[in-house]
């Protein structure tokens, strides 16, 4: 059901989309153009009527789309998903887990080395 509503919903866009560009510009961008929308009403065509009813459509379609992936949503968390199972929630007082770092961190170094990588620090003299 929801694949056929997306479906017609895509129909619907390109359609919307190609009618509103075979129509006639007004003039001046941003309605500009002395006269248009602003200044007079403009003549019902049928390419006006067919936008209104697609785009009617397509809000109809956009809010029925919503409906449906809020019902299937079922209060679970995206992340819930992606991880493959709910967090382990903390209780209150308890510390938490420290973090692995093996392999992450370099080892220690002993002391010194003149080969080493470690900051050099002033003797004491």
């Amino acid at each position: 059901m929801e694949n056929v509503i997306l479906i017609v919903h895509l129909l619907l866009a390109l359609a919307l989309i190609g009618v509103v560009l075979l129509q006639r510009s007004e003039g001046g961008g941003l309605g500009m153009g002395g006269g248009g929308a602003m200044s007079q009403r403009a003549a019902a065509t049928a390419l006006g009527k067919i936008t209104w009813g697609l785009a009617a459509a397509f809000i109809i379609t956009s809010i029925t789309l919503t409906v449906l992936a809020a019902s299937d949503a079922s209060g679970v968390s995206v992340m819930d998903r992606l991880s493959g199972s709910a967090p382990a929630t903390e209780t209150e007082g308890s510390a938490p887990a420290p973090l692995d770092t093996d392999g992450l961190l370099p080892p220690p170094s002993g002391g010194n080395d003149a080969g080493a990588d470690a900051p050099m620090v002033p003797s004491a003299d």
